[in-house]
């Protein structure tokens, strides 16, 4: 019994190796730097319109786009509509233009561009000028999106 509480005496207390002496002041300084990476995106979460074209009440070919696009690129992105289909002529784009959203004509089609990030409900109406065969025709435009 006298040997078991000789051992406990000699052998290390399990907080001892967290305890220290200090001399002098026993001031402690320590710096910390963060920083938070988020990456950029920039996802399309709905493009839906029409698989073909039907002729409307006026002989022209219309059809409503919907796009939905969520980004967090400060400048915002931009899409390009291009016509697919060459034989269509006399297309126009309209839409609800709203405060951070720009519509204007290039050579092979539309830009729509975005001023800064944030989710885009972007409500496309296409209009194509009436062909003789049209009626059932796929849909001819292509949608890309870039960064800016």
């Amino acid at each position: 019994m006298l040997l078991a509480t000789l051992v406990l005496l000699l052998a290390p207390l399990p907080g001892a190796a967290e305890s220290s002496l200090v001399v002098g002041n026993g001031n402690a300084s320590a710096r910390l730097n963060f920083r938070i990476v988020i990456p950029p995106l920039m996802r399309v979460l709905e493009n839906s319109h029409p698989e073909q074209l039907a002729t409307g009440e006026n002989g022209a070919l219309s059809a409503l786009q919907r796009l939905v696009v969520v980004s967090n690129l400060k400048r915002g992105f931009c899409v390009n509509l291009r016509q697919t289909h060459p034989q269509l002529s006399g297309w126009r784009l309209q839409t609800a233009q709203e405060g951070n959203v720009s519509l204007s004509p290039v050579a092979d089609g539309y830009r729509l561009c975005t001023a800064r990030a944030g989710r885009y409900t972007l409500l496309l109406q296409h209009e194509f000028q009436a062909l003789a065969d049209a009626d059932g025709l796929r849909w001819p435009v292509q949608t890309d999106l870039m960064a800016m």
